[in-house]
């Protein structure tokens, strides 16, 4: 990865997949309690469902982009199993740390840098970008959404941050009370200033070449979802 990718606003543990295990590891902890107390999951949800909406499959394989712990792809595999699709979740992450924690929950992750993903073109039914573009550059993500799209052969969600000042204090005083550590919560908190407004998400992917549906959530989350060209 470029650091031209990397996004201009503050520094997070996660930009640097060589910090230390241990700190990755109790943020990536947190990170999943906090996906699923404040809407990271809810929102990942959302998209998923808005791409697959008349789709019936019985299978799905689904990527998910610097997947962490794996709880995310964990638990819509859950949600779907109750519908009777079964998914085949697979990760892919810049972290060392991230991978055996994910394999744990039963997605196997790769270590391995989201602008170049080891996969065929359409090879994957879904690609998840889920908690990561906020991490990147204005170019990093028309990029990182340009990857995803030439893997997926259904389409792609993105589910990010929308930037908000009054969630950047409801994270700081939710985040203490849940007990985070305080990487966890000052890196919340540059997280959500780095987050996206809805037209300006719509015109960065757009830059990329991406006709998005863009809509906001609960817990100031933002998605994005797109058909890759050639889904049926």
């Amino acid at each position: 990865m470029s650091p031209a990718h990397l996004s201009p606003i503050g520094h997070e543990l996660l930009d640097d997949p060589g910090a230390d295990p241990a700190v990755v590891r109790e943020s990536l902890h947190h990170l999943a309690r906090s996906n699923a107390w404040f809407g990271g999951l809810a929102a990942a949800r959302a998209g998923l469902d808005r791409l697959l909406s008349g789709r019936r499959p019985d299978r799905l394989s689904l990527l998910d982009i610097g997947t962490g712990s794996g709880d995310i792809p964990r638990a819509l595999g859950r949600i779907l199993a109750r519908r009777r699709i079964a998914v085949a979740a697979i990760g892919i992450d810049r972290h060392p740390a991230a991978a055996p924690l994910a394999a744990a929950n039963g997605v196997p992750t790769a270590v391995g840098d989201g602008f170049d993903l080891p996969f065929p073109d359409r090879s994957i039914d879904v690609v998840l970008i889920s908690q990561v573009a906020h991490h990147f550059s204005a170019d990093g993500v028309r990029a990182l959404a340009r990857e995803a799209s030439r893997v997926a052969r259904l389409g792609v969600v993105l589910a990010d941050l929308n930037r908000s000042r009054l969630a950047q204090f409801g994270f700081q005083l939710g985040s203490r009370l849940l007990g985070f550590d305080r990487v966890t919560r000052l890196d919340g908190v540059t997280s959500l200033a780095r987050g996206f407004r809805p037209a300006q998400l719509t015109a960065l992917l757009a830059s990329a070449g991406v006709v998005a549906t863009v809509t906001t959530h609960l817990g100031s989350r933002i998605v994005a979802t797109w058909p890759t060209p050639r889904s049926p």
